[in-house]
């Protein structure tokens, strides 16, 4: 990850911009803050990834809750999901 402070991310931002196209780049204020720019693409893969970590650890508290129900061989799978 590059880093960058403020003042050298506002004189060069091209440059920051084509370079988070392939990584994120920090940006560093002198009051410590600190702030990540990065391409949609590469911030919707994160989003996506974080929403399927959280529907698996749902379905696995569902799990240990005992909120689920077996299935038997052979039977549609589908069937809860289709109107009726």
């Amino acid at each position: 990850m590059q880093n960058a402070n403020a003042k050298k991310f506002r004189s060069e931002l091209k440059d920051y911009m084509d370079a988070a196209v392939t990584e994120p780049v920090r940006i560093n204020r002198r009051d410590g803050q600190s702030f990540i720019i990065m391409s949609e693409e590469l911030y919707d893969g994160f989003r996506n990834e974080i929403l399927s970590l959280q529907r698996r650890l749902l379905g696995m508290s569902e799990v240990i809750d005992g909120k689920t129900t077996s299935m038997v061989r052979g039977e549609d799978r589908t069937a809860r999901f289709k109107k009726k």
